[in-house]
């Protein structure tokens, strides 16, 4: 709003703001929307002013301040979805066996066995976590400001959940537990303590850019394909599809709004699954058919 909107419609009163001028505001963002002056910025960025721009007009609408929403009127730019790059359960093990002795090890497993964003893990304290009965609630996100590192409530309604973990996450936890136990009593009072189950050696908050760059060592050292941290989340979702676990469930774990959005990002998993229903499907009914023959 502030680096963008506002200093290209700010100029409008609210009640002439018309869709046209909210479209070549778009056409503009598109060729030369970069506040560096090198080009236009993406589909995806100017889609997801269009959706704030959206909620900020329909709130006046419904306030009465505007006869109609004008952004209602106009199309947000289409945006390509690129294909995602996710690990299989070899590549993943080859990252996680990596990864052990890390600062970063306990993050990347339990973004790769929850599907939880970076920054939920991050966020996460010990408090959120239940390991007698296994289990994590995500309540809220870490966010790096331009001057600190803060926290945010989840992305979404759907995104404060309750995640059953894995009892491999659940032992390596524990192990976590008492690894940062002696940190704490190494360092005494110059320990910070937060209560993060991810954090620095002195107990302060893990940098979510540091963390991914930590990430990327990892990944060139292994030599698996490219992918982000955020990938960890893609795969985590991707093997339980695979797997047939019930999309609802996927989408719960993920913290999404609904199931079709879950089915919508991960529709390169379902004509997999389409044919892996057929064969049960195909099964199922000759051998029943075998046994009423018989």
């Amino acid at each position: 709003m502030e680096k963008h909107l506002i200093p290209s419609l700010g100029n409008i009163h609210l009640a002439d703001l018309t869709p046209l001028d909210i479209d070549q505001y778009y056409i503009f963002a598109l060729e030369s929307g970069r506040l560096d002056g090198k080009g236009g910025l993406s589909a995806c960025s100017v889609a997801h002013e269009h959706r704030l721009f959206f909620e900020a007009l329909q709130q006046a609408f419904e306030w009465e301040l505007i006869r109609r929403n004008p952004a209602a009127a106009v199309r947000a730019p289409k945006v390509v979805r690129k294909e995602m790059t996710t690990l299989s359960e070899e590549q993943l093990a080859r990252l996680l066996k990596a990864a052990q002795g890390s600062r970063a090890y306990i993050a990347i497993l339990l973004a790769a066995t929850t599907g939880a964003r970076r920054g939920e893990v991050l966020a996460l304290h010990w408090d959120d976590l239940d390991l007698e009965a296994g289990i994590a609630v995500i309540s809220r996100s870490l966010q790096l400001t331009e001057t600190d590192i803060s926290y945010k409530e989840p992305k979404t309604r759907g995104s404060s959940r309750t995640i059953t973990l894995p009892l491999f996450t659940i032992t390596a936890l524990r192990k976590h537990r008492k690894e940062q136990a002696r940190e704490k009593l190494l360092l005494g009072y110059e320990y910070k303590n937060s209560d993060l189950v991810c954090a620095q050696k002195d107990g302060t908050p893990i940098n979510p850019g540091s963390l991914s760059k930590m990430f990327l060592a990892m990944v060139r050292r292994t030599g698996i394909p490219h992918v982000r941290f955020h990938d960890l989340r893609h795969t985590h979702a991707t093997q339980l599809l695979r797997r047939g676990i019930n999309p609802k469930v996927v989408s719960e774990r993920l913290g999404h709004a609904s199931v079709s959005v879950t089915l919508d990002i991960y529709s390169h998993v379902l004509p997999g699954m389409q044919q892996e229903a057929a064969k049960k499907t195909d099964k199922a009914l000759s051998l029943a058919m075998a046994r009423l023959a018989a």
